[in-house]
């Protein structure tokens, strides 16, 4: 049967405007149309989450690459679920007053940098600070894996999915800071988690990039994060440079 798009007046069969993607079907707008696009959203919103965090704890970079091929209908958008869980811990971190500095190294640091109030714009900025860093990680990856065939825009989601399996991982692991919280321990377990993340992302590499052998991924691995080490302080060297200078 020939139906007439409501949305762009494009005359087509089927379930979905071939132009445009409005459905056939439009129902008026009331209390059960709410319910329905409220369970709807809530839905696909959840499943979305709970199908790309199962997906990087089982096969991460196999999903990652067929993500970046055209397999995506399930998956939450990348950016939005790395939004979502870098708010939640953000939150977490600064509703329990999470601190990573020692508590002998509470005030101006030798960089002249207040660690109490550094440590809560971390909180209070967790997840602009965790979107900031994927930029850092692309160039590493970009650099040490520039061989295999992809370009930046593709290495940067595939980084953007690594940052939400990080965070996961984060805040599985979150009762750990909030129980050695305040303590010299925190510096031994940022650094533990630290490694934790490193093993992740070689598990992601090795499946997203499966025509290197494991050793050469694991010596890319590494290399990548150096890349994004000496990005990352060179960026703090400069901003301290600024800072002092003001």
């Amino acid at each position: 049967m020939k139906v007439t798009c409501k949305n762009c007046n494009q005359i087509y069969t089927g379930h979905y405007c071939n132009n445009c993607g409005q459905t056939a079907e439009t129902h008026r707008i009331n209390f059960h149309f709410l319910w329905h696009e409220i369970r709807h959203s809530l839905f696909h919103f959840d499943e979305g989450i709970l199908y790309s965090g199962k997906q990087l704890f089982t096969r991460p970079g196999h999903t990652i690459r067929e993500f970046i091929e055209g397999k995506r209908i399930k998956h939450l958008k990348p950016i939005s679920l790395v939004i979502i869980l870098a708010s939640l811990y953000g939150f977490m971190y600064h509703y329990f007053h999470i601190s990573f500095v020692e508590p002998s190294s509470n005030g101006p640091s030798e960089t002249g940098i207040d660690n109490v109030k550094f440590n809560e714009w971390m909180g209070t900025h967790y997840a602009w600070t965790t979107l900031l860093l994927i930029p850092l990680y692309t160039i590493g990856t970009s650099i040490a894996f520039r061989k295999q065939g992809y370009n930046l825009v593709e290495y940067f989601i595939l980084n953007t999915f690594k940052a939400s399996q990080k965070l996961f991982v984060h805040i599985a692991l979150f009762p750990l800071l909030y129980l050695f919280n305040g303590t010299h321990t925190m510096t031994t377990l940022s650094f533990t988690i630290y490694l934790i993340d490193v093993v992740f992302i070689y598990w992601t590499n090795a499946q997203f990039f499966n025509k290197l052998s494991l050793k050469k991924s694991f010596l890319l691995t590494l290399l990548s994060q150096l890349i994004f080490l000496s990005c990352l302080f060179l960026i703090i060297f400069v901003v301290d440079l600024i800072l002092k200078n003001l």
